[in-house]
């Protein structure tokens, strides 16, 4: 009798167990998502000041055509990654853009009318400001499948994991190579 109430006990703790276990990767897998929804919605806010930061600058700069349809072809890119909804395919497409949009920025150099427009200051504002929401979103992304995927990997959820079908995620890293590259100093 004894021996039938303790494995009784046994079952049920393990069941217990079971079930906690599941409902926090659940939990943890939800956190995963919403994350991601924050960053897609800033991309998406940036995808869309796009168009309107290549029409004032056209206005000043019509000759530099080239530059405009990279950054229009790059920003098209983007916004197929994100349809596509992997962060690695994101952060690639990303990076590209990050080089296109430098490129823009650095012609208002050349163009001091431009450079002066208060549509064209608004804008940049507005994608600096949307640069740091995109940064904040990343970083709380990325601290979420961190937590996530060492969840899932850890012994024993790892085995509720497995059953569950749980997978790991991928980061979300905007590859950009200016900020791979070492820093040069020198003081000569």
């Amino acid at each position: 009798m004894v021996a039938v109430i303790v494995i009784v006990a046994i079952v049920v703790v393990i069941a217990l167990w079971a079930v906690l276990t599941y409902n926090g990767l659940v939990s943890r897998r939800a956190r995963v998502d919403e994350s991601w929804s924050g960053i897609d919605v800033q991309l998406k806010r940036r995808h869309d000041l796009i168009p309107n930061l290549v029409e004032t600058v056209k206005g000043y700069a019509s000759h530099e055509k080239e530059t405009l349809q990279n950054v229009i072809a790059a920003r098209n890119s983007a916004v197929a990654a994100q349809d596509a909804g992997t962060p690695a395919a994101a952060g690639a497409a990303e990076g590209l853009l990050n080089g296109a949009l430098r490129q823009v920025f650095a012609l208002s150099e050349a163009y001091p009318d431009l450079k002066a427009n208060q549509n064209f200051l608004d804008l940049q504002g507005q994608l600096a400001d949307t640069e740091d929401k995109i940064s904040a979103s990343r970083r709380i992304y990325n601290g979420n499948v961190r937590d996530y995927n060492t969840k899932i990997q850890q012994l024993p959820s790892n085995i509720i994991a497995g059953i569950g079908h749980f997978t790991v995620r991928e980061f979300f890293e905007i590859e950009e190579p200016s900020e791979r590259a070492n820093v040069a100093v020198s003081f000569s």
